[in-house]
C-alpha cells in the first residue's frame, strides 16, 4: 500500500490535529509511546477511524522535508524500537509504521487504531491530545468522562473488517444487489451513487487516504462470503445435524457463508430440509408440505440468535443443532433481559444497527413482539413452549416437537402454561382453564387435570389469579409480574 495518497491528504489540513502530528527527526522512543497513546485516545473522543504521526513534515508550514529516522531500524536499550514500544504500551495498542519516498525524500508514517474498550497506556499512564499539545489524560477530568462514555458505548458494528479498499474492491466483497433489493432502495446506476446509501448505513466507510473500509455491520450482513472478513468469519451461522438425541454422532454439518440479511432465506430453507416433514392433500388435489416445526417459529428464533448475540465474544458464533424430537438455537452472550419477561420487555439489543437493518429488510421486528410471534405458532402446532436457559456467556432457546400431554415432562407444562399467560396478557386477555386446554389441545373432559396444573404453576410462583375471589368457573391468571 503507497502512503502517499494519505500524506498528501493529511498535508491539506490547515494546522496539526487532536489526531495528527508533524515531525521533521525527532524520535524520541519515550515520546513516541506517549504520542500513540494520545493520538489512540483521542481519536476515539474525536470519533476518527485512525490517528497518525507523520515525521519528514515541517509541523507549521506543511513542507516535504525528509527525514532520517528509520522505524525499522531504530533501537531503545538495545531493543527494536517497535518491540520496546509493545511492551510498554497496554494491550490493545495497535500501530503500523511506513516508510516511503515523496518528492524524492524518506517519509514515515505512523498509523494507530482508535482507542477500544479502555484507554491506550504508556507505561502506566494515559495521554491525550488537547489542540495539538500532549497532555496527561488524568489532567483533564471533563475530556477523560467523556472518552470513557465513547469507550463504553463502542460497538463492534462500528469497527472496521477490512480496511485500504478501493470502491470497486469494496463492492466486489459486498452482496449490494441484495442491500438494495431486501431494504426496498431502487438500484442507482453507478458505483459512486450506490456508495451514497452504503454510507449512510455505514455499510461502507470513507478513509482519510480516500480508500474505503467495510465495517462488520457490513460484513456481517451483506458480505458476499464472511471468510473473506478476518475479525467476522467466526460468526458465520453454522448448522449441524446429529443421530439421536445427543451430540454423539454427528450427520451432516453447514457453515453459512453469507451476510445474514442476503443469506437469510438460505439459512432458512436449510433448516427446514433438515427437518422432518410430511405431505396432505389439500381439497384431494393439491399437495402442501407440512414441517415438525412452524416456519413463522424457527425464523424468529434465527433472526433473534443473530441480531443478539454478543459480537464481543471471541472464539464463539451462532449455532442451530438439529436432533430427533427438538432443535436449539444458540448465541453468544447472556440475555439483556430476565428470561422469564421475553414476551412482555420492551425491544432490547445490543447490536442495534444490525436491529435496524433487519427490521428494514422485514425479516424481524423491533417492537418485542417476537416471541409473541414464537409463542403463537407453537400453540398452533401444539408444541410445548420454548425452552429458554442462560449460561455466563450464552443463551439457549430449545423448540421441542409435538408430544402429547402425557409425554410432557411436568416442566414442560409448566412454562407452557406460564408462557401462555404471558402471550395472552400481551393480548389484553387471561388465562383460562378453557385457553390452557386449548393451547395443550385437550379435550373439555380435562378439565380437572387442567385445574391440577394451574394449581401447581400457582404454588410455583409462575402464575396468579387475577380476581382471587373470583368462583371457580369465572376464575382466570395472570402472570406473577402482573
Amino acid at each position: 500500500m503507497s502512503i502517499e495518497p494519505l500524506v498528501r491528504e493529511l498535508l491539506n489540513l490547515p494546522a496539526e490535529t487532536e489526531w495528527v502530528e508533524f515531525k521533521h527527526d525527532n524520535a524520541d522512543p519515550t515520546g513516541i509511546g506517549e504520542y500513540i497513546s494520545a493520538l489512540a485516545n483521542s481519536a476515539t473522543l474525536h470519533d476518527k477511524n485512525k490517528a497518525y504521526v507523520v515525521w519528514g513534515i515541517d509541523d507549521k508550514t506543511h513542507e516535504i522535508l525528509g527525514t532520517t529516522f528509520n522505524p525499522h531500524k531504530a533501537k531503545s536499550n538495545n531493543t527494536e524500537l517497535e518491540t520496546w514500544l509493545r511492551k510498554r504500551l497496554s494491550d490493545y495498542a495497535n500501530f503500523w509504521f511506513y516508510i516511503e519516498e515523496i518528492n524524492n525524500r524518506s517519509i514515515v508514517l505512523l498509523e494507530i487504531d482508535p482507542a477500544q474498550v479502555t484507554t491506550i497506556q504508556f507505561e502506566s499512564n494515559s495521554w491525550i491530545r488537547v489542540g495539538s499539545y500532549k497532555k496527561k489524560l488524568k489532567d483533564f477530568p471533563a475530556l477523560e468522562a467523556e472518552l470513557w462514555k465513547k469507550l463504553n458505548s463502542a460497538k463492534f458494528e462500528e469497527q472496521p473488517a477490512k480496511t485500504d479498499l478501493t470502491m470497486r474492491d469494496a463492492f466486489k466483497l459486498l452482496d449490494y444487489v441484495s442491500y438494495f433489493d431486501l431494504l426496498g432502495i431502487e438500484q442507482p446506476e453507478s458505483q459512486s451513487q450506490m456508495l451514497h446509501y452504503l454510507k449512510e448505513d455505514e455499510v461502507i466507510r470513507k478513509q482519510d487516504n480516500g480508500l474505503y473500509t467495510i465495517t462488520n455491520t457490513g460484513a456481517l450482513l451483506f458480505g458476499k462470503k464472511l471468510s473473506s472478513f478476518d475479525r467476522v468469519w467466526r460468526k458465520a451461522l453454522r448448522i449441524i445435524q446429529y443421530k439421536g438425541v445427543n451430540r454423539i454422532e454427528g450427520v451432516r454439518e453447514e457453515i453459512l457463508d453469507r451476510g445474514y440479511i442476503s443469506g437469510f432465506e438460505e439459512m432458512i430453507r436449510l433448516i427446514e430440509s433438515i427437518l422432518p416433514s410430511r405431505e396432505e392433500l389439500i381439497g384431494g388435489i393439491t399437495r402442501e408440505t407440512i414441517t415438525a416445526y412452524p416456519d413463522t417459529g424457527i425464523r424468529e428464533l434465527v433472526a433473534n440468535q443473530l441480531i443478539h448475540q454478543d459480537l464481543a465474544e471471541t472464539g464463539s458464533g451462532p449455532m442451530v443443532e438439529i436432533f430427533d424430537g427438538r432443535i436449539e438455537f444458540t448465541n453468544p452472550g447472556a440475555p439483556l433481559v430476565d428470561i422469564n419477561r421475553f414476551i412482555d420487555s420492551p425491544p432490547k439489543s445490543r447490536n442495534e444497527k444490525m436491529a435496524a437493518l433487519f427490521r428494514r429488510a422485514e425479516l424481524s421486528e423491533e417492537r418485542g413482539s417476537g416471541w409473541d410471534k414464537i409463542e403463537l405458532a407453537c400453540g398452533d402446532y401444539y408444541l410445548p413452549a420454548p425452552k429458554i436457559t442462560e449460561y455466563p456467556a450464552a443463551t439457549r432457546v430449545i423448540m421441542v416437537a409435538h408430544k402429547a400431554y402425557k409425554d410432557m415432562t411436568i416442566e414442560e407444562r409448566l412454562w407452557t402454561c406460564y408462557i401462555h399467560a404471558c402471550y395472552q396478557q400481551t393480548e389484553s386477555k387471561h388465562l383460562t382453564n378453557a385457553s390452557l386446554r386449548n393451547r395443550l389441545d385437550l379435550p373439555e373432559s380435562s378439565q380437572a387435570m387442567t385445574s391440577r396444573l394451574i394449581k401447581k404453576a400457582v404454588d410455583k410462583g409462575l402464575i396468579k389469579p387475577f380476581d382471587p375471589e373470583a368462583s371457580a368457573k369465572t376464575k382466570s391468571y395472570v402472570p406473577y409480574w402482573m
